[in-house]
């Protein structure tokens, strides 16, 4: 793969071997990749229809809340859109409401005789989540600029692929990890190359990625098997078969445990690949195992930090499951063998096995793929050249 530009400072272009190298292990990869996508997309007779939100008749409305609720009879008043007033039922003590909120609410008045005609569905949540996401673009043009804006076109993309691809697959009852790995692939081409430009950097990072990748899937199959993960422990698993006959609960577990390695597996196979080529900036005399000995350091510490960020995203996501566990007189291993846990569990330890595997190779793919030293020493052992300035590091 070419550079889109030159680095400054010694490292210059990658050796045109290298790029043919790398190219003709990505080709094939891209072109595997498109072959599973058209074989596995779906036809549209399979995907099976979508099921209306509301019953014939009802429809949702948006009110707003102007008092308390009645404590004789729990209705709540509220004013429409159009400036009526009406009442709406009690969403009951787990769901306080206070005057000014801003309610979804089922307007059941054409279809039943009830005292309040609005039923409560949830909160209005456009404009503060719109503030948001306006907040998260902002932060990431200022300070990642043009790069940051290409990251986030790659994740609309990415986000395109899963709605037209691989959620209507899934349902129409295709393969689910070849869904997974495909789907994984071309989000990974996509953004890379997106984000980081088309150079032998980000190539070696790819590959490093799709092994990876290809790595979490094969371990993630036999564990999804020797643990009997079914797929059916949450609600809305369960309720996947009666509107989606064709979909493979225990499929699609698996290929949740592939996508949910995707995003932290890109991130240390850049970091990894990034950190090669930035050494070299710094040794340019340097060998390629002394970049690879180097990079590794850096890439045992992310491993160490990652460790524990994926275990506590997990903790913090699924808090109030955990809450509820704690309250059965049941031993740990039992509490963590069980339903739902024991998926996150083989999702966590799966994916963290792919991302650790990945760093070795990613940074050996690197270390091969970086510019060579600049020159050879004339005589005598190598200083190493990278040393001085790693001790000088905090």
């Amino acid at each position: 793969m070419a550079h889109s530009h030159a680095h400054a400072g010694p490292t210059g272009p990658s050796a045109p071997r290298t790029r043919a190298v790398l190219a003709a292990a990505l080709v094939p990869a891209l072109l595997a990749t498109l072959i599973g996508l058209w074989a596995l997309w779906p036809d549209a007779s399979d995907v099976p229809d979508r099921v209306p939100v509301v019953a014939e008749g009802s429809r949702f409305v948006d009110v707003t809340v102007t008092g308390p609720a009645d404590p004789a009879t729990g209705s709540i008043p509220v004013e429409l859109e159009s400036g009526e007033a009406s009442t709406m039922q009690s969403p009951g003590p787990t769901i306080p409401l206070e005057e000014g909120d801003r309610i979804i609410a089922l307007d059941l008045s054409e279809v039943a005789q009830a005292v309040d005609p609005l039923v409560f569905m949830d909160f209005q949540r456009e404009l503060p989540l719109g503030l948001l996401a306006g907040a998260y673009a902002l932060v990431v043009l200022l300070v990642a600029r043009w790069r940051g804006l290409a990251a986030m076109a790659g994740l609309a993309l990415a986000f395109v692929v899963l709605l037209g691809f691989t959620l209507p697959a899934l349902l129409a009852g295709e393969a689910a990890l070849p869904v997974a790995l495909v789907t994984a692939s071309l989000v990974m081409f996509v953004t890379l190359y997106l984000a980081h430009g088309l150079s032998a950097r980000t190539s070696a990072a790819l590959l490093g990625t799709l092994a990876g990748l290809a790595l979490t899937a094969g371990i993630g199959a036999w564990a999804a098997g020797a643990a009997q993960l079914t797929g059916a422990t949450s609600e809305a698993a369960q309720y996947l078969p009666m509107s989606a006959p064709g979909a493979d609960l225990r499929g699609i577990a698996l290929c949740g445990l592939v996508l949910a390695g995707m995003g932290v597996l890109n991130d240390v196979t850049i970091t990894q690949a990034s950190a090669v080529w930035e050494l070299r900036e710094v040794a340019p005399d340097a060998p390629r195992s002394v970049l690879f000995a180097r990079a590794m350091r850096i890439g045992r510490d992310h491993i160490a930090s990652t460790v524990y960020t994926i275990a506590f995203a997990y903790v913090g996501a699924a808090l109030p499951l955990l809450l509820a566990v704690w309250l059965i007189d049941q031993s740990p291993v039992a509490a963590l063998s069980s339903g739902e846990i024991a998926e996150e569990v083989v999702r966590t330890l799966v994916g963290s096995i792919g991302l650790v595997l990945a760093i070795p190779i990613t940074t050996a793919i690197a270390a091969l793929a970086v510019p060579g030293p600049v020159r050879e020493r004339a005589a005598g052992p190598a200083p190493d050249p990278v040393a001085p300035v790693l001790s000088a590091a905090p």
